[in-house]
């Protein structure tokens, strides 16, 4: 982890987890799955109100080459090696008995999940590759999702393969990627004007 540097108080599971795209083409267990899902399900969100919904295909399952098809072709050519592809949506309306009422929070919340999930499955062993190179239309018409779910992104989790597993031109750049400086990102007080552009 060269490529990233924290203060040592930071949790080593922070700066340990990123997005490989090689994968090693292994099964997730369900019950595996089923704990990084609950992981991001225990996120916090706007009156508690847990907007993000998740769908998802196990390797070699009924809904495999669908959600796999959902993909760009870019991320398909390296995610078909993946264990496991999940859908992450949002519900943009509060239903509250009678009332529904628009939620300002929910894509904030459910990438709160999203964060979750991808810590999880780090702890677990396995790496969480998000994406929106996806075909949004064709993920609402074939997932069914309601047009009051804003649909966030795609996840890949697996475990690690080798990098020569990829195709052509990912290979070497299958290593974390770094961060910006703190000073860069956090600042006290009005917004940075040296920000701008950056």
């Amino acid at each position: 982890m060269e490529t990233r540097q924290a203060n040592p108080r930071v949790m080593p599971l922070f700066v340990e987890r990123w997005s490989p795209r090689a994968f090693d083409g292994s099964a997730i267990p369900r019950d595996d799955l089923d704990v990084i899902l609950q992981a991001a399900a225990l996120a916090p969100s706007a009156f508690n109100y847990q907007p993000w919904r998740f769908l998802y295909a196990h390797r070699e399952d009924a809904n495999w080459d669908l959600f796999l098809s959902l993909l760009i072709p870019f991320n398909a050519s390296w995610a078909k090696a993946a264990g496991a592809l999940v859908v992450i949506l949002s519900d943009s309306v509060m239903q509250q008995g009678e009332a529904a009422n628009p939620s300002h929070s929910h894509s904030f919340d459910a990438g709160a999940a999203w964060a979750q999930m991808a810590l999880q499955a780090t702890a677990l062993g396995y790496h969480a590759h998000g994406m929106t190179g996806i075909d949004f239309d064709r993920v609402r018409t074939e997932l069914a999702v309601p047009e009051s779910f804003r649909i966030e992104a795609a996840v890949a989790i697996g475990r690690r393969g080798a990098p020569d597993l990829l195709p052509e031109g990912l290979r070497e750049r299958e290593l974390p990627s770094g961060r910006k400086p703190l000073s860069a990102l956090a600042h006290a007080g009005p917004f940075a004007p040296t920000w701008l552009g950056s």
